[in-house]
């Protein structure tokens, strides 16, 4: 039955391995449920919630959907980002008629779901320069960030074991922290990335290999991640 001009009638929620920090596509069959046709600016999106049904994440990529008449059906090949870190949430897919309001709004419910988020999948890979080795702890840190979700983990350079009488003035803003730093506006040095995950490179910092952070790919810069210059 129609619930108003705008409303949307699910099939099953569709099902898939999700991983944090990846983009998924995944299957979902909807049908025009309320009195008007849809055209280009009814488009299908995602939400991601807690177990409160409170929004942890609102309004996910957008999806084109086809033309559809009252009535019809239609499968869609939904991309979603899956959230960090891995854990228990609630996926919600929700239509929207673009600069007007989301249907869920309107009084037709959102098809919402919980599913279970796993680790980030994949081997790291960094490439060394000569004359710089990883801390003890390196691997573990980096290892557990990329589970966590991130493509791509950076961290900080230690000089003070070098043959360098003072810290070149480059790597002052790279010393070992506390923790994770925020927003951080700096190019990363020696990153490790997992698969499929390009970086652009922007030259060299103190003679190490530099690249600007990614646009589309969760990355993560800890101070407590260190390399340490040996030459």
């Amino acid at each position: 039955m129609s619930k108003g001009p705008l409303a949307v009638r699910w099939g099953a929620p569709p099902r898939a391995a999700l991983q944090a920090g990846t983009t998924t596509i995944v299957s979902v069959e909807l049908t025009n449920a309320g009195a008007l046709p849809w055209g280009d600016q009814v488009v299908l999106a995602s939400h991601w919630l807690d177990d409160r049904d409170n929004p942890i994440h609102w309004d996910g990529p957008r999806n084109e959907v086809p033309r559809l008449a009252p009535g019809e059906s239609a499968s869609v090949e939904a991309a979603i980002r899956v959230p960090i870190p891995p854990g228990r949430y609630r996926l919600a897919f929700d239509m929207v008629a673009e600069l007007r309001a989301w249907f869920s709004e309107l009084g037709s419910p959102m098809l919402a779901y919980d599913v279970e988020v796993g680790p980030r999948a994949g081997e790291p890979n960094a490439a060394l320069p000569a004359g710089v080795e990883p801390a003890p702890d390196w691997a573990e840190r980096v290892r557990a960030a990329h589970a966590e979700g991130f493509g791509v983990v950076a961290g900080a350079i230690d000089w003070r074991g070098s043959l360098l009488r003072r810290p070149p003035r480059e790597l002052a803003r790279y010393a070992p922290g506390t923790g994770r730093v925020p927003g951080f506006s700096s190019p990363l040095l020696c990153p490790s990335v997992l698969p499929g995950v390009e970086l652009e490179p922007v030259g060299d910092i103190a003679g190490l290999p530099a690249f600007a952070a990614p646009q589309g790919e969760p990355w993560v810069y800890d101070g407590r991640i260190v390399l340490r210059i040996r030459r």
